[in-house]
């Protein structure tokens, strides 16, 4: 029987610093049967001479305005022909293991429509420096707000069409919207390796949006609320759902540096179910005391807890990411 066809879209829009990498990342997979298309939404800073050099590893790939991200997404898995498909946006990156191990586990588990691993975090400069675990999770896990690593998932190209791909209305967590519409339709199946290399840069969403994620993590609790998809479980999980968009709102906004809005937003999520709030009461510490003028200390903290190589680099050998995925 032949092996299933994996396809993996990159979206891009001028991120000519971090792009090669993610090309080389799809390009030396160990599995056989990897399709690869780029969706540039016109970039101007060098990009398109980036993918040029690397076109005869593409199957299809455009450089014109789009709508956003999702449009993209979008426009690429349209055309994509894998029974897999997954995306990796253009500063990310896989691991070569990754797309041979999803279809491992979509083999193993014929009602899967779902398949995520883990992901390491790392700088501009390629320094991995957090370690994105995720877990045995299912629809109930992502109703409350816990977060796939999204360039480690991979998806039944049938389910995620069936669902309509992603939603262009979501900017932020548009990728969490589809895992929600996706658990809806079958099994989700997590293997605790490290699949992906996600990213983390000054002009990245996550970064430089950072209050907006919060903004859609309520508009996603409300969707929930009112989708009578959700009905049962949302019944269970009301305050949960609230008390987890609350505190994910919180830690954006803790992000950004709007200390007193994140505050708010964590007292609000306690008031609403306290267990939610407590694997975060460092960040709530954190909160309070930038208020209160030492906002230095959460600095001090995170130097301090990820300013040594993750064990899980370690144990691959990996200092730099970008010189691992080029050999």
């Amino acid at each position: 029987m032949e092996q299933p066809l994996v396809s993996i879209v990159t979206p891009s829009f001028n991120q000519a610093r971090f792009l090669e990498t993610a090309l080389i990342s799809v390009a030396r997979q160990t599995y056989p049967r990897v399709e690869h298309l780029v969706v540039d939404g016109g970039s101007s800073d060098g990009s398109v001479e980036i993918i040029r050099r690397h076109a005869d590893r593409l199957v299809w790939w455009v450089s014109e305005p789009d709508k956003g991200q999702a449009d993209a997404i979008n426009k690429g898995m349209r055309r994509a022909r894998g029974e897999i498909v997954a995306w990796l946006n253009s500063d990310d990156a896989l691991a070569p293991w990754a797309v041979a191990e999803a279809v491992e586990e979509f083999a193993r588990r014929p009602a899967a429509v779902l398949v995520f691993g883990d992901a390491l975090s790392f700088n501009a400069e390629g320094r991995p420096f957090h370690t994105l675990r995720a877990g045995n999770w299912g629809l109930e896990d992502l109703m409350t707000f816990h977060i796939l690593p999204q360039p480690a998932v991979f998806m039944r190209r049938e389910a995620a069409e069936a669902v309509g791909f992603l939603d262009d209305d979501f900017h932020y967590l548009l990728d969490h919207k589809l895992w929600l519409k996706l658990a809806l339709e079958g099994e989700m199946v997590y293997r605790p390796r490290v699949w992906a290399f996600a990213r983390y840069h000054e002009a990245a969403k996550n970064a430089a949006q950072a209050a907006k994620f919060g903004d859609e993590a309520l508009r996603l609790a409300e969707w929930m609320s009112a989708d009578p998809r959700f009905a049962a479980p949302y019944a269970r999980l009301r305050r949960r759902v609230w008390a987890a968009a609350y505190r994910f709102r919180a830690r954006y906004l803790l992000d950004a540096g709007k200390s007193a809005a994140a505050l708010r937003s964590y007292l609000r999520a306690f008031a609403l179910h306290p267990p939610s709030v407590k694997p975060e009461a460092n960040r709530v510490l954190f909160a309070a005391l930038s208020l209160l003028g030492m906002g230095f200390l959460r600095g001090w903290y995170y130097r301090r807890a990820w300013g040594k190589i993750p064990p899980e680099a370690q144990a691959l050998g990996i200092e730099n990411v970008d010189e691992f995925v080029r050999g």
